[in-house]
């Protein structure tokens, strides 16, 4: 037997409430219909706008949903034995739309055992599953590509590390480059993030008193993840470099660093330079002079290049060291 209501004020007729169930599932976003064992409509609720019922028509399965989807409805019923039985079947009408269809055999009172069907849009519902999954397929790849870099920084700082002391320091250092960088790409839902964003966090932790020393300008441009995380190990590289082995903080002369957007000469693509340029002061001073063949000189000159489809220049020369880096904007934004 159907339930009655739990509670209801006796001064009103169940009938007086009809108005407000049938708001109620409209809300819900569910349509609820009642038919005979023969098939035949009773009454029908709020029916979802795409099966309009036609005017002056007897309604139908086949009337309503059309002749693929009644046969499936068709189908599902005769499964239905017992008062109580239910079934549930997804039906994809070809729009990019889903719903649920709820089949219920019940017995309502005089007219005796009938089949209560229930039609429930689940179209945004699946629609987040479909996005959820995606995303997280995406952080499985990202989470994936990271643990590669990291090892590949773990890989190659042990080669040029001479005690475990030495390899814990730079080890710690870059990986909390990229960590950094990670929460700026986080934080704008894995868009990337803007390059005067990861110039700066990296200044906080090794400058951060002195950062008018270094002078950002050009484009405040937006670097897509994989980019984001290979340019801030990259200007962490320098920056560590600058203030372990350079003087501008002796000489108090300013780095340079731009980010620009350059058109090819023959107008096909765009491209982004990043460009850091350091004081050195005397270059005959041995503390001065950087060792391009360690690990900061190989991140710089292969890993970050073949990361971003770039190429690099990166020399000493007239007292200043040039590093600038030249990668396809269209692959990277």
């Amino acid at each position: 037997m159907v339930q009655r209501l739990t509670w209801f004020k006796q001064q009103y007729d169940v009938d007086v409430l009809r108005d407000f169930f049938i708001t109620g599932l409209q809300d819900m976003g569910a349509s609820l219909s009642l038919q005979d064992r023969n098939g035949n409509y009773i009454c029908i609720t709020s029916l979802p706008s795409r099966w309009p019922l036609a005017i002056g028509q007897e309604p139908s399965d086949e009337s309503i949903f059309g002749e693929t989807i009644a046969a499936s409805l068709k189908a599902a019923k005769a499964r239905l034995s017992v008062v109580g039985d239910i079934i549930s079947l997804q039906i994809e009408p070809g729009d990019d739309t889903i719903f649920e269809f709820r089949c219920r055999l019940i017995e309502v009172g005089s007219i005796g055992v009938c089949f209560m069907t229930v039609v429930m849009d689940r179209t945004e519902e699946r629609r987040r599953e479909r996005l959820l999954r995606t995303l997280l397929r995406e952080v499985s790849h990202r989470s994936k590509n990271l643990l590669a870099i990291i090892q590949s920084i773990a890989s190659q700082t042990a080669r040029y590390s001479g005690t475990l002391d030495q390899f814990l320091g730079k080890f710690r250092g870059r990986l909390h480059a990229l960590s950094t960088s990670q929460d700026l790409i986080t934080d704008s839902s894995w868009r990337g993030a803007y390059f005067n964003d990861l110039v700066e966090q990296q200044l906080e932790k090794y400058v951060p008193e002195l950062a008018a020393l270094v002078v950002i300008s050009g484009e405040n441009i937006m670097l897509n993840p994989n980019a984001s995380l290979h340019i801030g190990l990259a200007l962490h590289e320098l920056i560590v470099n600058a203030v372990s082995h350079g003087d501008f903080l002796k000489r108090r002369e300013q780095i340079q660093i731009s980010c620009d957007r350059l058109i090819a000469e023959d107008g096909q693509g765009a491209f982004i330079r990043v460009r850091w340029l350091e004081p050195l002061g005397r270059l005959e001073d041995s503390s001065v002079e950087r060792d391009f063949g360690r690990f900061g000189s190989t991140v710089l000159e292969k890993v970050v290049p073949a990361a971003v489809n770039g190429q690099v220049l990166h020399r000493m020369k007239e007292g200043r060291l040039c590093y600038e880096l030249l990668f396809p904007a269209d692959l990277h934004e």
